[in-house]
């Protein structure tokens, strides 16, 4: 059985500008997101499906694929379904899961656990929504890509903030990086 590991990631973010290459404990969260899929074992072939050369050239490491992402699934109301059939269009496999680089602490287990779910029911969805794993019958034949139908599971293992402002990027580092006190540093 083939397992394909996609990370979706446009260049233009309303809300956080350029947020897929701002930085999460030194590297960029798009780099960190894809590192994760190379370092499971349960991940085949991993993809990076992007619109943005930028962020390609960024993620050029050994093990990964790139696949443009041409501007009808590029936009801001693009549902991830569409994408995703992309990726498995033009990379074959029996699951496809994708990691969401918004969630930059995920434990393995997670990804482990989507895809034992997705075997066994054709769509899984971690929650919180980091980790989304389908099997290709269920991508070939979904219906309303707004409707989704996954079977969710929750996943103590993600830090539960979906980063889409600054402040959640603060928080995130915050949250894992307790050695480092803002507050401390700014009063020497």
């Amino acid at each position: 059985m083939k397992t394909v590991g996609s990370v979706i990631a446009r260049l233009g973010s309303k809300r956080l500008t350029y947020k897929n290459l701002l930085p999460y404990q030194g590297e960029p969260l798009v780099v960190r997101a894809v590192r994760k899929l190379l370092e499971s074992d349960s991940i085949d072939q991993v993809v990076l499906s992007t619109d943005s050369e930028l962020i390609a050239r960024t993620c050029l490491l050994e093990g990964v694929e790139i696949l443009f992402r041409p501007d009808q699934l590029a936009g801001d109301e693009v549902p991830s379904i569409p994408v995703f059939q992309h990726i498995v269009e033009h990379f074959p496999c029996d699951i496809h899961l994708n990691y969401n680089c918004n969630f930059p602490e995920c434990e393995p287990s997670v990804i482990d656990k989507a895809l034992s779910l997705a075997e066994e029911k054709g769509e899984s969805l971690s929650n919180p929504f980091a980790v989304w794993a389908q099997t290709k019958a269920c991508l070939d034949s979904y219906g309303d890509p707004f409707a989704i139908t996954a079977t969710q599971f929750d996943a103590p293992g993600v830090h539960p903030l979906d980063i889409h402002t600054m402040e959640d990027l603060l928080e995130v580092h915050r949250a894992n990086q307790s050695t480092f006190s803002w507050d401390e540093l700014k009063k020497s």
